[in-house]
């Protein structure tokens, strides 16, 4: 699978930054980046794995054993030894700095933030996701199955849905407690199964909470795992400057449309048409899709509601201005008031109509209706 703008991006960072994070889900790919990257230079390289015991054991007076290298040194699954971003600073400060670091983490900038602040000004992050539409050139198979590559690229939708749920097992049974969260596996697999079913609407903790016998703080914990492992998306609220009773919870969506029909147990592209989260499946599906084309950044993503009267999917904040789009599961979307409302509270110069069809056609002036592939293909 061809992965060249990650690489690119990485070189032109690493130029720029003595050290270069790469920060995205397990199984997304990562490690193959960074030993393509590794390949490619012409330099000496040095390659630790902070999950096997060999290196663990390398590593075990890293000061000394780091000081000794030079050139590009590769660190995968730094946030198992946070210990090492001091470490890293004081290196990298030196006047003869003869060394670039490239850093792996299966965990959020967020999550790691308190540990690589001294690393202020000399860190650069990339955020890794699993196969994305600009690299797989097609979109059924990739919503059905997701886009980690063993999912992806498995022989059959079985062998798909099988590597899928033992991912999901791994990742409650050993990843969260290897990054330091005390929780019980059984509690927050019973949790990731009722959130599946608000996927695009807005979290209800309370409901939740008297649901699973889980106080509100818990329940907000837990989510908040989920969103700093790339699992899950929390898109917040956009407050508009308006006298109107807007919407101020954020809404929950599954970063990994495989990994969500995993927890439905969704097994074939015919049981997901027939089933009752189709549109939510195919919306959210096409919502990731859409972001990680624009590339945009977590914190500039948003959506826009008042309560009963309007709503607007996504709202991305960008250099140009806002961006609005809305996501239809149908042949042939319509202007609804919703619509109108978004352009007139919100200044949107276009709003952006996505739809798994094949046309473009305008419904205002400001409006378009557009197909996904022909969105993502601009």
């Amino acid at each position: 699978m061809n992965r060249n703008k990650y690489l690119e991006k990485i070189k032109s960072l690493v130029g720029q930054f003595p050290v270069v994070a790469l920060l995205g889900p397990r199984q997304c790919g990562k490690t193959t980046l960074a030993r393509q990257y590794r390949a490619l230079q012409s330099e000496t390289t040095h390659y630790f794995d902070l999950e096997d015991p060999e290196d663990l054991q390398r590593l075990s007076e890293p000061k000394t054993v780091l000081s000794a290298l030079e050139g590009l040194i590769i660190i995968d699954e730094i946030q198992t030894k946070p210990d090492l971003f001091p470490l890293l600073r004081v290196l990298v400060d030196r006047p003869e700095r003869k060394q670039r670091y490239l850093i792996l983490g299966s965990a959020s900038r967020h999550l790691i933030q308190h540990s690589s602040e001294t690393l202020a000004g000399r860190l650069a992050y990339i955020e890794v996701t699993p196969f994305s539409y600009d690299e797989t050139k097609e979109e059924k198979s990739l919503w059905l199955r997701g886009g980690f590559p063993l999912a992806y690229l498995a022989n059959t939708d079985d062998e798909s849905l099988t590597w899928r749920k033992f991912y999901i097992k791994t990742f409650l049974e050993q990843d969260i407690p290897n990054l330091g969260f005390k929780v019980q596996p059984q509690n927050i697999r019973r949790f990731w199964m009722m959130l599946s079913h608000y996927h695009g609407q807005t979290l209800n903790a309370s409901e939740l909470g008297q649901s699973l016998n889980l106080s509100h703080p818990t329940i907000k914990h837990y989510v908040d795992i989920l969103t700093d492992t790339f699992m899950v998306r929390q898109l917040q609220p956009w407050l508009a400057n308006i006298k109107k009773r807007q919407v101020k919870t954020p809404k929950i969506y599954f970063r990994d449309s495989g990994i969500f029909h995993a927890l439905l147990n969704i097994q074939s592209m015919e049981e997901l048409l027939f089933h009752p989260k189709l549109g939510a499946s195919w919306e959210g599906f096409a919502m990731e899709a859409v972001i990680h084309s624009l590339g945009a950044e977590s914190e500039d993503c948003f959506f826009w509601g008042v309560h009963n009267q309007a709503e607007l999917d996504l709202l991305v904040n960008q250099n140009t201005g806002l961006l609005g789009f809305e996501f239809k599961f149908s042949d042939a979307p319509k202007l609804t008031r919703s619509m109108v409302s978004s352009l007139e509270h919100l200044g949107l110069e276009k709003l952006c109509v996505i739809y798994p069809g094949d046309n473009a056609y305008l419904l205002d002036e400001k409006i378009e209706v557009v197909p996904l592939r022909q969105f993502l293909s601009r």
